[in-house]
């Protein structure tokens, strides 16, 4: 097989991204509600905590009616800047991976679990900062005008915290973990299901 031309390498990565980058935005911009809720339920601190939620319609009914619909997009900021790179380190490493276990002798599901694995750590060396901002926005109780802006939470932490694991990349092992199998399954699966589903030559998609 003969190497692209650098432009069509080039216009490939950058349809990659931007059609990553997009999708990935209005995935944000939908599921970011729910994402603030499944903070909410994860910090309180049980039945006691006089802030805590009876259920998930009370946790919908209680941020709106305290903290207006913003509420459901305080932390949005970090998951939107780190969408495109997050994107494009994803789909990038993993095909470097996989190029580099070419040299190995290992099985076609083997290889696209490991390079799947490969991709979720680098990713998650990526969005680790953000996530620990968006988090932080999260969990922030006051109205939306009230909350510190990004940078400022952001630069909060590095002041107090650093970089580090007590800082902006605290949670980092959690981080790895979760990205990392699920991208080995995400690759895996979905690469070793799509070999073993016959194609159909007259769909047209």
């Amino acid at each position: 097989m003969s190497a692209k031309p650098p432009g069509g390498f080039v216009r490939d990565a950058s349809r990659q991204i931007l059609a990553g980058g997009s999708a990935g935005l209005v995935e944000i911009c939908l599921m970011h509600p729910l994402d603030v809720v499944k903070t909410r339920f994860q910090i309180q601190r049980g039945t006691g905590d006089p802030n805590s939620y009876r259920s998930l319609g009370d946790s919908f009914r209680t941020i709106f009616r305290r903290e207006g619909l913003f509420g459901f997009y305080k932390g949005i900021l970090p998951p939107i800047l780190a969408e495109t790179p997050k994107r494009a380190v994803k789909f990038f490493t993993f095909e470097q991976y996989k190029k580099l276990l070419g040299y190995v002798s290992l099985s076609p599901a083997l290889t696209f679990a490991i390079a799947g694995l490969g991709s979720g750590l680098t990713e998650a060396i990526v969005v680790n900062p953000f996530e620990v901002v968006k988090v932080g926005l999260q969990a922030n109780r006051n109205t939306f005008a009230e909350q510190p802006s990004t940078l400022s939470y952001a630069r909060s932490i590095i002041k107090k915290e650093g970089f580090g694991l007590r800082g902006l990349n605290k949670g980092l092992t959690a981080t790895l973990g979760r990205h990392g199998v699920f991208n080995m399954v995400y690759f895996g699966f979905y690469y070793n299901v799509k070999n073993v589903i016959p194609v159909n030559k007259n769909l047209r998609i």
